[in-house]
């Protein structure tokens, strides 16, 4: 008999697509990404073109027209008959405020107004944080006991009753919240950047740097602040979140964005009395902000745990 010779075929070690799916999203904020991108980044470049609707003008026979999905209702109240609640359109999906504006519009410029806020207010509070950092820890002696001094003054000051006061002094605007955010954190920038340095200055690197002749500002230019980009990076990713959510506190308190700017926190305020009858005026913009303080606190956990050399191997 003829030997037959059987070919044996080994499985294929197949690995699930979800289960590829979760590993790739459990080693890269995919998550935080894309709802970041979808509530913040996107909204505020393309608010013009994707945006439905003005998001000033309204109109009051629309106004409090609810989401789309909410059917039309009524309901009886003894001495007044029988009230008739309209149901959702899909002209408005996620239905208007009082003013008959439309909430979903108002959302996506919102995210620009928080956005630019953002961004402003930390390059300047990180420019200014981080300049005064270096120079306190490189220098030390007088200089360094000044500016600590200039930030234990600014930390101990409550946040909200500083912005209070200065909405009263300057009135609200822009230009107000952008000062009360760059007055409170960029202490957190020159304490935290102060200590960096004073780990680097003693480096040999420093001291070979002196040798050669570099004067005092080509060795923090060109050896000190190279040094603490990672640690700007991920503080100022943290704080991005906590921005927003000041921003959206002051504009609630009215100290803030005046109206009728489509700020989220102005839309959580214009809302809040119609939690009962109207609860997506103020639902909405209140989601958005915790999906955007949310997602930008997990992207800062991932670029820290990423860029900290004592952290990237665990």
């Amino acid at each position: 008999m003829a030997n037959v010779s059987i070919a044996r075929r080994l499985p294929m070690p197949a690995v699930p697509g979800a289960r590829r799916v979760w590993s790739t999203a459990r080693r890269y904020p995919v998550f935080p990404v894309a709802i970041l991108l979808l509530v913040l980044v996107l909204p505020a470049i393309f608010a013009d073109l994707i945006s439905p609707h003005d998001p000033l003008i309204g109109s009051l026979s629309n106004r409090l027209v609810p989401p789309v999905w909410v059917e039309a209702d009524s309901f009886e109240i003894a001495g007044m008959g029988t009230i008739e609640t309209p149901g959702g359109s899909w002209k408005h999906i996620l239905g208007t405020d009082k003013q008959g504006r439309d909430v979903l519009s108002r959302i996506i410029y919102g995210a620009r107004v928080s956005l630019t806020v953002a961004g402003l207010s930390i390059f300047i509070a990180g420019s200014v944080g981080t300049t005064l950092g270096m120079i306190a820890g490189y220098f030390g002696g007088n200089v360094d006991h000044l500016i600590m001094r200039l930030v234990d003054i600014t930390i101990s000051i409550p946040a909200i009753l500083f912005a209070l006061v200065l909405a009263v002094i300057l009135q609200p605007s822009f230009q107000t919240v952008i000062i009360v955010i760059v007055s409170i954190f960029w202490s957190r920038y020159a304490r935290l950047i102060r200590g960096q340095t004073l780990g680097i200055k003693n480096q040999d690197f420093i001291g070979r740097a002196k040798v050669s002749g570099a004067s005092n500002a080509l060795i923090i230019v060109r050896h000190v602040f190279p040094n603490v980009v990672n640690t700007i990076i991920v503080l100022a990713t943290l704080e991005v979140g906590q921005v927003i959510l000041l921003e959206a506190t002051l504009s609630f308190l009215g100290a803030g964005l005046p109206r009728p700017t489509p700020a989220w926190g102005l839309m959580v305020a214009n809302g809040r009395e119609l939690l009962i009858s109207a609860w997506w005026v103020a639902f909405f913009p209140g989601l958005a902000i915790l999906l955007a303080v949310m997602s930008m606190n997990l992207m800062g956990d991932w670029l820290r745990d990423k860029l900290d050399p004592k952290l990237r191997n665990l």
